[in-house]
């Protein structure tokens, strides 16, 4: 018997492989018919690589000052300098530097954003579903409430209370999307709670916490995959609203938000010092939209064409 149970490890593992295989290539079929959502992934790849690699891609530091070149107009046009390819700003600081580096600002607030909010919603989430009554209507009006007030202004109280900085706008903003993860969480475990292998797992001994973590939540992850995308871009633009208001990132940290900041006297001088930092967002975010999309259309099985 154990040579027999030996000799079918192998087998089943090759099984569970080609699974997994054969799942990959069907999330990759239904993600890259979306031929927007290919072209934002390949756009937050570029974005990706160019915030690690900022150091060695950008011509100067992001805070060098070179008192020669103030308000330097862009490469092509008159004036201008391939030295410094987007021009520069009022202290004659390397526009394309800042934005390189800023990069890695905004995909860190996004990073830092989605893993707060989703991992406090998928928490809260289950307990509202696990623990129905009280608990559950306690946890869904403070959410109601938090939802209720516009996102915007929710982070500007916060962080006014907390005082300004890229860390206290990181959990304004976390606090401001943590009700949609809460919301979805709860509305997913509670369709799968009636399903027949969560009353298997009952039956046959399985704890709370084993019933939530290792049974519920994974078959809840497709639609929290594609909510933490689009709220990934959200944060981004909602961090850089904070930046532009003065309550974010703080001068001189090359951070998108801040550079529109810096750039709000010069714009009808130098519009080189607002276009390219707001271009830069743009992108960003309507790529991880795009993705989003992808996500969603890849994950949703009521989605998918036969």
């Amino acid at each position: 018997m154990t040579e027999i149970a030996r000799a079918a490890k192998p087998e089943t593992q090759a099984r569970e492989e080609n699974a997994t295989l054969l799942m990959l290539k069907e999330f990759w079929f239904y993600f890259s018919e979306n031929r927007g959502a290919v072209i934002g992934m390949v756009v937050i790849v570029a974005v990706v690589l160019m915030a690690i690699f900022a150091d060695l891609l950008a011509p100067h530091l992001p805070n060098e000052q070179n008192r020669d070149h103030l308000l330097q107009p862009p490469a092509w046009e008159e004036g201008g300098s391939w030295a410094f390819p987007l021009g520069t700003d009022a202290t004659g600081r390397d526009m394309l530097s800042r934005i390189m580096h800023g990069a890695r600002y905004s995909l860190l607030i996004g990073c830092i954003v989605v893993t707060l909010s989703l991992s406090s919603g998928i928490l809260l989430g289950l307990v509202a579903s696990f623990f129905r009554g009280f608990v559950e209507t306690g946890i869904m009006r403070l959410m109601d409430i938090i939802l209720a007030v516009p996102s915007l202004l929710l982070a500007l109280v916060i962080v006014a209370i907390l005082g300004p900085g890229l860390e206290n706008a990181m959990i304004a903003v976390a606090v401001v999307y943590m009700p949609h993860f809460v919301r979805l969480t709860r509305a997913s475990a509670i369709a799968e709670l009636s399903k027949d292998y969560v009353t298997a797992s009952r039956v046959s001994g399985a704890g709370l916490f084993r019933l939530m973590f290792s049974t519920v939540l994974p078959n809840c992850m497709a639609p929290l995959i594609v909510q933490a995308t689009l709220s990934f871009s959200a944060a981004i633009l909602d961090a850089a609203a904070l930046g532009f208001l003065g309550m974010g990132a703080q001068p001189p940290t090359p951070e998108w938000g801040t550079l529109l900041a810096d750039a709000r006297d010069f714009i009808t001088r130098a519009w080189w010092v607002v276009t390219f930092p707001g271009l830069a967002i743009l992108v960003t975010v309507l790529s991880f939209n795009l993705m989003g999309d992808g996500l969603r259309d890849a994950l949703d099985p009521k989605l998918k064409r036969s």
